[in-house]
């Protein structure tokens, strides 16, 4: 059985409320050695002077946040063609809590910022932050690079080596706390809940755009404030280097702090105590030999729990045990649906049996198997979720998917939706923000309960993803970059049409055929083979596909370009929620390479991960960005609304799409469903078991 899953460490040392103009904790212009709450995103808008500023914060751990930005530099180009227009430019930045506050000593942080980009904004430093009562802090620290810019005191290493910025997206780590240094500090005061007072002392002198004639320096004074209009919304408005205003809002979310109030779902079914055991004639066990009985009970608990979204697909009955297989149609975490679906069997069967094997399906695939005695539940129904927790078992479900007998009527084999769609495009610096909204039909239709056709077609209604007159340069393949003639041609057009066919081929083993329009680009097979025990932290998994390019009306035709692309994977879950991903092999332009990926996951279903690929295309041969690579976002529906739904909406900030280290996007792949159903995801989950 896996491991109760541990709380979180509690959040120390200085916590903070302001974050920047460029998005991260801090001051006005200058970083403190302020953390945010553990998992908080700050999502961020700033504009001063040229700069303006869209950043993306996330609290990693409790020391460490890292943050996104992408930027516009108003005019910035003053010399040849491009004389008069903007500059668009994305920086990654890390910071690390190096010693929290005590009562004599400050918190202590080290940061690195603009660690992978154009070096704009390129510069590090070392910063501490101490508190006096609960009003005021006073901040100090020591910066380089383009934190050394106003008035430098002394020098690391000789001077700053010049970075090569290339195609953009090389680490400039050559530059780390080397050249000039000067200091910066700086001091907040919270006036009451809501407000909040600071000034700070900068080292940032703006070179880079006085040079430019796109800004006026005149001062490396700053002073602003932040107003709280919620937990979750801050406003800011400062007034920078004596020469312009500024202002900024920050929306703060947190993954452990549901927007809705939980618990909106009907409440469960009590637990009904079996009679006292001197009813004897309740206790026997005559009606195992009456098929009749068996249907009847069939009928009553597959009735119970269509009535809470969970679909019955097997239930097999003895004098003492019942076992029972099911699919979750409904709950976010699969606990909720298992602590249900028991509570049913106490009102449904008879007393004579004791032990229930609950085993969670999806896609026809058992996942595991949930074992508990019926006592447990009677005498735990009013205790903590934790003490039944370690008085079940789950383990590995028979490897044996669920066939055609148990298949359901029509209706339930059938189901469609009728849904908006926003598909978004960043980063091109002739359009930094593209988009198209419409409106997206889904079907789905259970030929077997392991045997499911799926189709989608979507109708753009407004947008300007085929805006794109860019002529397509790119050496590799097209395999992603002509984008804009798929968006341009293909309305309406067929995202995806397959028959996905899902096997236990053997213990530990699951496996995946897919054939059909796999995605908007590409048709053709794909394979699939899974091997994840259910206790495991580690997974490998195999996919090879052959796929050949679609037209560019995403009807039923295809273009000359195929290929066969297939990649060998590791997972790994590290606990408290971390987990990291290696896919190696061959992407859809030829090339080969690997992507690496490291995702957080927290109980209720949000997801935040990033992730990059190398292959062997050249930086000059993939273009802007020099590699993949990307952030993405993963939030329940059921954690903003309150009521129980397994949908979630997804949003992935990547580089410019390109063709190298592109892969095939094929929906069902194992591992996305396979972990939900194991050990870890019951352990993290197991909370909601009684709810």
């Amino acid at each position: 059985m896996a491991a109760a899953a541990t709380p979180a460490n509690a959040q120390v040392g200085t916590e903070t409320t302001s974050y920047t103009l460029f998005g991260a904790p801090g001051l006005i212009l200058m970083p403190t050695a302020e953390v945010a709450a553990d998992s908080e995103l700050a999502f961020s808008y700033s504009q001063f002077g040229p700069n303006a500023n869209g950043t993306l914060t996330f609290q990693i751990l409790p020391r460490l946040s890292g943050s996104f930005r992408y930027t516009k530099l108003a005019n910035f180009w003053n010399v040849g063609p491009l004389t008069g227009q903007d500059f668009f430019d994305r920086s990654f930045d890390l910071e690390y809590r190096v010693l929290n506050e005590t009562k004599y000593l400050p918190a202590v942080s080290v940061g690195i910022r603009d660690f992978i980009g154009t070096g704009v904004y390129s510069g590090e430093y070392v910063v501490a932050t101490k508190g006096f009562g609960d009003k005021l802090r006073v901040h100090g620290g020591l910066g380089w690079g383009r934190l050394a810019s106003h008035n430098p005191i002394g020098q690391i290493g000789g001077p700053r080596p010049a970075f090569d910025v290339g195609q953009g997206g090389n680490l400039n780590f050559s530059q780390w706390f080397r050249g000039d240094f000067a200091p910066f500090a700086g001091v907040s005061y919270k006036v009451n809940d809501k407000l909040t007072f600071k000034a700070e002392y900068s080292s940032d002198a703006f070179v880079e755009e006085v040079a430019r004639g796109t800004m006026e320096y005149n001062s490396p004074f700053n002073f602003g404030i932040d107003y709280q209009i919620s937990p979750a919304f801050h406003l800011n408005a400062s007034y920078v280097a004596g020469s312009m205003f500024g202002a900024g809002l920050t929306i703060r979310l947190n993954p452990r702090q549901p927007q809705a109030r939980s618990g909106n779902e009907k409440a469960p079914l009590p637990v009904k105590p079996r009679p006292s055991r001197a009813d004897s004639a309740a206790w026997g066990s005559d009606w195992v030999t009456s098929s009749e009985n068996h249907n009847d009970i069939r009928k009553v608990v597959s009735d119970a729990l269509g009535k809470q979204g969970i679909r019955l697909k097997a239930l097999g009955l003895g004098a003492t045990q019942a076992a029972i297989r099911i699919d979750n149609k409904r709950f976010n975490s699969q606990p909720q649906a298992v602590g249900r679906t028991a509570r049913i069997l106490t009102h449904a069967l008879p007393p004579s049996i004791e032990i229930f094997k609950i085993t969670i399906t999806q896609n026809g695939i058992p996942l595991s198997t949930v074992t508990m005695r019926r006592s447990d539940i009677e005498d735990l129904e009013h205790a903590p979720a934790l003490d039944i927790y370690n008085r079940v078992t789950i383990g590995e479900a028979a490897p044996t998917a669920v066939k055609n007998a148990e298949l359901p009527n029509f209706d339930q084999r059938f189901s469609w939706a009728l849904t908006p769609y926003m598909a978004i495009s960043f980063f091109d610096p002739s359009s930094p923000v593209r988009g198209d909204v419409g409106l997206r039909f889904s079907a789905k239709y259970e030929i077997a309960p392991n045997i499911i056709l799926s189709g989608a077609v979507q109708k753009s209604i407004w947008g300007n993803l085929d805006d794109d007159t860019h002529l397509n340069t790119s050496d590799l393949p097209h395999v992603r970059t002509d984008g804009a003639l798929y968006a341009q041609q293909g309305d309406p057009a067929i995202e995806h049409l397959t028959a996905s066919w899902y096997e236990r081929p053997g213990k530990n083993l699951y496996s995946r055929v897919t054939v059909g329009y796999l995605e908007k680009m590409f048709g053709g097979v794909s394979a699939e083979l899974l091997w994840k025990p259910v206790d495991s932290p580690l997974a490998i998994g195999a996919e090879v596909a052959w796929v050949k390019q679609r037209d560019y009306d995403q009807l039923f035709g295809f273009r000359d370009y195929d290929v066969v692309t297939g990649h060998v994977s590791a997972y790994y879950d590290f606990g408290n929620g971390f987990s990291t991903r290696v896919d190696a092999g061959r992407y859809l332009a030829g090339d080969y390479g690997a992507t690496f990926s490291v995702d957080r996951t927290f109980a209720n279903g949000w997801k935040v991960g990033g992730y990059f690929t190398k292959t062997n295309v050249s930086a000059e041969e993939f273009g802007e960005g020099s590699f993949d690579k990307g952030i993405r976002i993963s939030i329940p529906f059921e954690w903003a609304m309150g009521t129980p739904s397994k949908s979630e909406s997804g949003a992935e900030l990547r580089s410019l799409e390109r063709d190298g280290g592109a892969r095939l996007q094929v929906d069902g792949r194992l591992f996305d469903w396979v972990e939900d159903g194991h050990g870890d995801a019951y352990a993290d989950r197991w909370g909601k078991f009684w709810r």
